[in-house]
């Protein structure tokens, strides 16, 4: 009797696989699927010297992870000269069998110059795509400047939801005791920005166009480095500045860390909410200038609700 062929992958997803491979060699790495309860072990050790939590809480559990890839969820390693250096845990997510949502990628100091977590996220791409999967999900700190522009720039992600407190207390070394507000974001995988930023070709912000041209400051560090709220005008882009490093402003002055914190929910919850739910579903887009500016643009972006410094 013969046996049923192979299936064959589509171009899209056959394309995904060489430039996740070339993504991988690029960065020195391997990246594999894992499930062996040794391999699971690796990667929450890893997550722990990467975010030094609480004993009893670490990011993800050997057991969830078990459990995740027993049901045929993705979770990769990526290896460097035989040590894992990165992981990436995702699973499925609504609507079935279009979308998945990757919980946590984490990669450890010493290898995070060297594009490992875009190898990660790349790979976990092509593994989408092979499965007829379009979409994946993720969230992250806003506050965090490096982080924002690889999500929204060096892989081509849009934010679509401000998520205050997402988490609830988070204490590990990383989030420290601020408030775990998180964007969602959601990566279209065969959109042309995406694979043109796979390619190397980021989605980029020419921000002293758009200052040129009117853009309004609704969030910009003062003489004193503390948040300055404006408002904004109703149909010019906002653009809102974070802290070039709030792990290490946390660490030396929380309260401030906090400020930034408040300021930056005004802004991006505010219009976030308004592209969900109001007259502007649709209309507003969210986009991320390397040199640490959120740009806020689409017709009819409403005001920010008050002007004048950030309330502590």
């Amino acid at each position: 009797m013969d046996e049923d062929p192979a299936p064959v992958a589509s171009p899209a997803a056959a394309h995904a696989a060489e430039v996740a491979a070339q993504a991988a060699a690029r960065s020195g790495v391997r990246v594999v699927e894992l499930a062996d309860l040794a391999d699971l072990r690796a990667v929450q050790d890893l997550f722990a010297s990467i975010w030094h939590p609480a004993p009893d809480n670490p990011p993800v559990t050997v057991e969830l992870m078990r459990a995740l890839t027993k049901a045929g969820n993705p979770l990769t390693g990526a290896y460097a000269d035989g040590e894992l250096v990165g992981a990436c845990v995702g699973f499925f997510a609504a609507p079935a069998g279009t979308a998945l949502h990757s919980h946590v990628t984490g990669v450890v100091p010493a290898a995070q110059r060297r594009s490992v977590g875009r190898a990660l996220k790349l790979h976990q791409r092509a593994w989408a795509l092979d499965r007829g999967i379009t979409r994946i999900t993720w969230t992250f700190d806003p506050l965090v400047r490096r982080n924002a522009w690889f999500n929204l720039g060096r892989l081509g992600a849009v934010p679509v939801e401000y998520l205050p407190d997402f988490y609830g207390p988070m204490e590990d070394t990383i989030n420290a005791s601020d408030q775990s507000d998180r964007l969602l974001t959601r990566w279209a995988l065969d959109s042309p920005a995406v694979v043109r930023a796979a390619a190397g070709e980021p989605v980029t912000v020419d921000l002293p166009a758009l200052q040129t041209a009117g853009a309004v400051a609704v969030v910009s560090a003062g003489p004193d480095g503390a948040p300055v709220v404006r408002p904004g005008v109703p149909g010019s882009p906002w653009l809102v500045a974070v802290p070039p490093d709030v792990e290490g402003l946390r660490a030396r002055d929380s309260q401030l860390a906090a400020r930034w914190r408040v300021a930056v929910r005004t802004a991006l919850a505010g219009a976030l909410t308004g592209a969900l739910t109001g007259a502007l579903a649709g209309a507003v887009r969210v986009r991320f200038a390397r040199e640490g500016w959120y740009v806020v643009d689409g017709a009819g972006t409403p005001a920010a609700p008050e002007a004048g410094r950030a309330a502590p």
